[in-house]
């Protein structure tokens, strides 16, 4: 049996196009049937933005990023015609702007436990859909619990910093490859692939890796 195509992506907790683009990439990976391996990256858009930022998405985007209020509400129309496009009901009046380093802490903690992707899942799924808060400690912990981490181990290490580390060599990684926005994908250590793309585009690179794999064994028979 071959190894599987590892797939790296760097993402954010409260990136609308990295939830959308996580729907999009598994639709591409079932369409490519081989196996697949995942692992997420932290990366933080808006690291300066307060546990307990006092407004909705709309005032950050206005307050913070300059953009008129007018297109700020064209762009979250737009990106939530396009989750639901894929599945997902993205609900901005509810959402809880945030700091996300504690939920990177979290999906690193979440992987040591071999339940990163679980932890993903249901970290984006709070933050849009749920309205749910991933930026508090106490609110992490019980998130946790919903994918079998242990409460009060939880508590511990992100209390203590244990995976932030982690988390700034996951950032200074995608510095150093140049990744400006996310979501990234790179594709067996070789293919980059930038933005929600279509499913299709996943399932191409995918196949793409698989057959540069075979070929040395193609050539040699």
């Amino acid at each position: 049996m071959s190894e599987p195509i590892k797939v790296d992506i760097w993402s954010d907790v409260q990136c609308p196009w990295c939830y959308i683009g996580k729907r999009k990439f598994e639709d591409g990976a079932a369409q490519f049937g081989g196996d697949v391996e995942v692992e997420y990256h932290s990366f933080e858009l808006a690291p300066d933005t307060p546990v307990d930022f006092d407004g909705s998405p709309r005032d950050f985007l206005s307050q913070r990023k300059g953009i008129a209020l007018d297109q700020v509400d064209m762009m979250l129309d737009r990106v939530t015609s396009i989750a639901k496009d894929v599945g997902l009901d993205y609900d901005y009046d509810h959402v809880h702007q945030t700091n996300t380093v504690k939920a990177h802490e979290l999906l690193h903690f979440a992987k040591s436990k071999g339940l990163q992707l679980e932890m993903k899942e249901a970290l984006l799924k709070a933050y849009f859909v749920d309205g749910g808060h991933v930026g508090r400690v106490a609110d992490l912990a019980e998130l946790a619990v919903t994918v079998g981490l242990d409460r009060d181990e939880v508590v511990t290490v992100l209390e203590a910093n244990t995976y932030l580390a982690d988390v700034k060599a996951d950032v200074a990684q995608a510095q150093a490859y140049g990744i400006q926005g996310v979501p990234f994908f790179v594709i067996d250590g070789k293919y980059g692939i930038s933005g929600a793309q279509e499913a299709a585009a996943f399932a191409g690179a995918l196949e793409q890796a698989r057959s540069e794999r075979d070929a040395p064994e193609q050539d040699a028979s």
